[in-house]
């Protein structure tokens, strides 16, 4: 079972920051790649930023550069600093574990509740 709590989302002006965090509550299942996806109004989700347990980063184009993501493997958190934001950067985010679970089947489908992120102009 993976239970995915995310936090920080809030209101900010244009070039603000803000820092998302996500807890991972995890029983029989060891997590790989902690992700942080986000969704606009009329738009698919996407890709924001991911992790692996080797501390290996992806990120959307649109987001490099301004935002980072980490992670603390024995506590199953991630995070992301969010630098410098635009008013694009308005979605819900998400927090995505992808991992195996110890019969060995390996799920990708584990989503927290998301959190607003709304940047102003």
């Amino acid at each position: 079972q993976v239970q995915l709590v995310e936090s920080g989302g809030g209101l900010v002006q244009a070039g603000g920051s803000l820092r998302l965090a996500c807890v991972a509550s995890v029983t029989d299942f060891s997590i790989n790649s902690m992700n942080w996806w986000r969704q606009a109004p009329g738009k698919q989700r996407e890709l924001v930023a991911g992790i692996n347990t080797a501390g290996i980063t992806v990120y959307a184009e649109s987001v490099k550069g301004r935002f980072t993501i980490s992670r603390d493997n024995a506590e199953n958190t991630v995070e992301m600093q969010m630098d410098n934001l635009k008013p694009e950067d308005t979605a819900v985010y998400y927090c995505n574990a992808e991992g195996i679970y110890s019969d060995g089947v390996y799920s990708t489908d584990h989503w927290g509740r998301g959190t607003q992120v709304t940047v102003s102009l």
